[in-house]
């Protein structure tokens, strides 16, 4: 892998959906030897997990990362809280912003960067049933188009 390269483990599809996105942060993560292997295997999901500030740090709650097949008897808890590397600025400003009605933390993909594990974190808001549904008809809209467009 070449330096800065990334390299994606999975993407939370679901939150672009569910929530409209105002900002990101990549935030590294603390993980245990046998979930870096497990990641590596692209044994991961974020569908259900969100991040939150505990004590003035930074976690990320829900994420399941499948129990390493070759590991032994320290192999790690599939589902656990796991804690978030962001800059002490960072965090002070996430306080403030998720202290707002209706904003959360939602990790939109885990990858590779430089050989570490990241998380891209998004600060955002849950979108109304008719804007789901605006979107669906967006997307169809534009599939259609393209389909008789290629004719």
């Amino acid at each position: 892998m070449a330096k800065d390269e990334e390299k994606n483990i999975t993407v939370n599809r679901k939150a672009r959906f569910e929530y409209s996105i105002s900002e990101t942060y990549e935030a590294g993560i603390v993980l245990k030897g046998t979930e870096v292997k497990a990641l590596r295997q692209g044994k991961a999901n974020l569908v259900d997990s969100y991040g939150a500030i505990k004590n003035n740090e930074a976690w990320l709650i829900g994420a399941h990362i499948s129990v390493y097949e070759q590991g032994n008897i320290n192999n790690h808890e599939p589902i656990r809280d796991r804690k978030l590397l962001l800059n002490a600025k960072e965090i002070r400003k996430l306080i403030g912003k998720t202290k707002e009605k209706g904003f959360t933390l939602v990790p939109l993909r885990l990858y590779f960067k430089s050989g570490k594990v990241k998380v891209e974190l998004a600060l955002a808001k849950g979108k109304k049933v008719y804007d789901k549904r605006e979107a669906i008809a967006k997307k169809d809209y534009e599939r259609d188009k393209e389909r008789n467009f290629k004719y």
